[in-house]
């Protein structure tokens, strides 16, 4: 098939059979079945109206598993996930997924579990060990795509802020130590006289930082719930760091007994509900024995149901105690969220910057942050690549 002949047959696909005269008809094996699948979610016509072709969604599980099935094997596995999304919120499909062989033909994504999260409180024990098998799967993968990175900038932080002026002669860091006495250079000697030593204090096997993460479980921040729940178990799995994990609503419930198993995290959040921020911040502050070696980190998208002012005076009041406090808009891969930019801008003016951030960034975040470092400064950065 010529180029022309190709582009022309993704346009016939894309616009559907309203564009058949100008675009032509399908001839490759499979393009009917392709078609057929795409009319049944994108056909202007809805779901329930009549329409011209025979495709459709019918209201029953194994219309729809044959359809999963259908998408599977004529996408790849990326087109696959936004169909399934878009079949979800376009469509209406939510409760078919509590149907145990509907979750068996589905690809396993980030906003799938978010899905079946928020049915969590209505799902049939019948359909309970099937959904724990998808979000597992999930958080498997993603666990394997931060795990080492999160762990190694982690550890590389909490190194380099135990740096002393007075090392051992093996602690000295002899790279660190050239550079910081350059002006200290003899030509005549061809050498450098190092003045000042830089090096590592000895690494100590206590608890180094408290990092409490306070998790927004409204329904909006489903995908960040599901992040933050994996990085959560990461960091909790590190010795040297006290990892804390709440979730809230208009209530808070400390899911830190459940960090070894970041799916028992998930499966203990209800999203959905309205939004109590200045609780949730409340009840972390209690979690935070030494302010100067603790992190607090809000994801939300700060649309406070509580007391707002309230809220500010606690965040204000926690930096400053000596918490290094950080806000996610987003942990995410979704783009630029929705949130209270009026909530925002106040926590900005208290030095508290507020930002959306990938799960990619995420552990370069934590380094910058552990080390004390101008978390505003980062996030701006981050902006600016991401333009």
């Amino acid at each position: 098939m010529s180029d022309d002949d190709q582009r022309l047959r993704r346009w016939r696909l894309m616009l559907g059979e309203s564009a058949e005269e100008s675009t032509g008809g399908l001839g490759q094996p499979g393009d009917s079945r392709m078609d057929a699948a795409l009319a049944a979610l994108y056909d202007s016509s809805g779901p329930t109206k009549g329409r011209r072709r025979s495709a459709g969604l019918g209201a029953s599980a194994p219309s729809v598993a044959r359809w999963l099935g259908d998408i599977r094997t004529y996408f790849p596995s990326t087109v696959v996930q936004v169909m399934q999304k878009d079949a979800i919120d376009r469509l209406g499909l939510a409760q078919l997924l509590l149907e145990p062989e509907l979750l068996d033909a589905v690809e396993p994504d980030v906003h799938l579990v978010g899905t079946l999260l928020s049915l969590n409180q209505v799902m049939p024990e019948a359909s309970k060990a099937t959904a724990r098998m998808v979000v597992g799967k999930v958080v498997q993968e993603v666990e394997e795509r931060i795990a080492q990175k999160t762990k190694a900038a982690v550890t590389g932080a909490l190194n380099r802020s135990a740096r002393t002026s007075n090392p051992k002669l093996r602690d000295i860091d002899w790279d660190r130590t050239i550079r910081a006495n350059l002006s200290h250079y003899l030509p005549e000697y061809r050498t450098v006289v190092p003045e000042r030593l830089v090096g590592y204090g000895r690494k100590s096997k206590s608890v180094q930082r408290d990092v409490v993460l306070a998790i927004d479980q409204s329904g909006s921040m489903a995908s960040s719930v599901v992040y933050a729940s994996v990085f959560g178990a990461v960091l909790a799995s590190m010795q040297a760091l006290k990892t804390s994990l709440v979730v809230f609503d208009t209530a808070v419930v400390d899911l830190t007994d459940k960090l070894s198993d970041p799916v028992d995290v998930l499966f203990g959040t209800q999203l959905g509900g309205g939004t109590d921020i200045n609780r949730a911040i409340a009840y972390s502050q209690s979690l935070i024995s030494r302010p100067a070696e603790s992190m607090f980190v809000l994801i939300s998208d700060l649309y406070e149901g509580g007391i707002r002012n309230e809220m500010l005076r606690r965040m204000a009041a926690m930096k400053n105690a000596g918490v290094q406090v950080v806000v996610l808009l987003a942990l995410s891969d979704d783009g630029a969220p929705s949130f209270d930019h009026d909530n925002a801008a106040a926590l900005g003016a208290l030095g508290i910057p507020a930002f959306a951030c990938t799960p990619d960034k995420f552990p370069e975040l934590l380094a910058v942050a552990l080390e004390r470092g101008d978390v505003s400064a980062w996030a701006d950065q981050l902006a600016l690549e991401q333009r």
